[in-house]
């Protein structure tokens, strides 16, 4: 049997559930009591260890694991030897600047000024690239504070919905800095030592789970007269399975459609006829 594959999850933060939930769809256990560490799946033939998310990177990149789930953000910021391999789809966020409002700021701006975040990593090598030189204020959070207090002049940190900064008085400018996302993340050098077969089926369950999130199963009857129409309607991934009813002159349809606008998919298919329609939620699927 080949060597346990080794994967590094983030043991708290926005990431942990999220990605204890689509590795729970994707077959794997997880861990049921947030104290352990360690956790392994012999069905599977993988170890999992729960670390600090700022961490995972670290470790995979010196070789200590062989995989983890991480942010973007993250893993940049790390500097780490370590490559991101697959997206996952949930814990999107943006990095932005931001400064006092009203005060008109771009980018060129903050030559000479001081800029607090909690990633000094990713943000030196950006400004760095754009040729500005600002002193940078390390802080491990609530960095939106730092200006009020006297600290900083802007500051650069994650944002989802910016409603905290509009708080503080903030307002933001610039282009993203960086557009992020849960990451899987492997070492280079690491490539040829593990199994690509067991990689290979990790990466399938995953974007099953990812591809799951966004399509719904639709069901429906239809008059045979009314297939083409609806399959144009419902064209599915390949196509739309059709079998006969015993009713005569009706087929059942099951097709894979998109999660969005599905009810008005529903609206259309039963102003042109279908009954019976019926969606159901997809766990996760193989293409």
């Amino acid at each position: 049997m080949p060597e346990m594959l080794r994967i590094a999850v983030p043991n708290k933060g926005a990431l942990s559930e999220s990605a204890a939930a689509m590795l729970s769809k994707a077959g794997y256990r997880q861990r049921s009591d947030t104290k352990d560490l360690v956790l392994v799946d012999d069905i599977n033939n993988v170890e999992f260890y729960y670390l600090r998310p700022r961490d995972i990177a670290v470790y995979v990149g010196e070789g200590t694991l062989d995989l983890g789930i991480t942010g973007r953000d993250m893993l940049l910021d790390s500097g780490a030897n370590a490559e991101e391999i697959m997206a996952l789809g949930f814990g999107a966020s943006k990095f932005r600047f931001a400064a006092p409002a009203n005060g008109a700021w771009t980018l060129q701006d903050l030559n000479g000024k001081r800029i607090a975040t909690s990633y000094p990593g990713l943000l030196s090598d950006y400004l760095h690239a754009r040729g500005i030189s600002a002193r940078l204020i390390h802080l491990d959070g609530a960095v939106e504070s730092s200006i009020r207090l006297g600290v900083a002049d802007a500051i650069a940190d994650v944002v989802e919905t910016g409603t905290t900064l509009r708080k503080a008085g903030l307002e933001l400018f610039g282009d993203p800095i960086l557009l992020s996302e849960a990451i899987l993340v492997q070492r280079p050098q690491n490539r040829g030592d593990i199994d690509p077969l067991a990689l290979a089926h990790l990466q399938q369950r995953l974007s099953g789970v990812i591809v799951a999130r966004d399509y719904v199963l639709m069901d429906y009857d239809i008059p045979v007269e009314q297939v083409e129409e609806a399959s144009a309607l419902t064209p599915g991934l390949e196509s739309p399975t059709i079998s006969p009813l015993a009713k005569e002159g009706w087929v059942a349809v099951r097709v894979m459609v998109p999660a969005r606008g599905h009810q008005l998919l529903m609206d259309h298919l039963h102003d042109l006829g279908a009954r019976g329609i019926l969606v159901s939620e997809l766990s996760a699927c193989r293409l």
